[in-house]
């Protein structure tokens, strides 16, 4: 790859790696595993960046591609026994912003949100990212209609899950 593209792709990334900081936060339950899946992301995204047309913004690529590697590294960990508890992620939260209750719930919907299958939890994800619905189907590769009707089937779910 030459040094321009290379410098294009380091911009980029920088520019829009809250995106992959959230996705590995929504898959991985401690900062090991986070930093792992960052690496591991940062990868497939340096790899498949000379394919990258611009048809769609950086921003959509990247969440598509961060979200398509988080799914396939989680469906392979699977197996294992995870040992972390939700209670170990961190929120860094600034000390005159602290709320103990907006921290509660923060913990309290992370563990809703993955109890949810991979596929819906990248739905939400981008959706409490204020993607709209077209953007949230370019992304997945689903219809905007499907979108629209697993959001709502989601947002039942949590319901559930969060007011037994």
């Amino acid at each position: 790859m030459n040094k321009e593209l290379e410098h294009k792709f380091v911009t980029e990334l920088q520019d829009n790696q809250n995106i992959v900081h959230k996705v590995c936060t929504l898959y991985t339950n401690d900062r090991d595993s986070h930093n792992d899946l960052f690496q591991e992301i940062t990868i497939q995204l340096w790899k498949a960046y000379p394919k990258f047309r611009g048809d769609a913004k950086f921003s959509t690529w990247m969440y598509r591609v961060a979200l398509n590697t988080a799914i396939t590294l989680y469906r392979k960990n699977k197996r294992r026994i995870d040992t972390s508890d939700y209670e170990s992620i961190i929120f860094k939260i600034k000390a005159d912003e602290y709320d103990e209750t907006e921290e509660l719930q923060l913990k309290l919907m992370y563990k809703a949100v993955k109890q949810l299958n991979d596929v819906d939890k990248a739905l939400v994800f981008l959706y409490l990212e204020d993607k709209n619905y077209t953007e949230i189907s370019e992304t997945l590769g689903i219809t905007e209609v499907n979108a629209r009707v697993k959001m709502n089937r989601i947002k039942t779910k949590l319901r559930t899950i969060l007011n037994p």
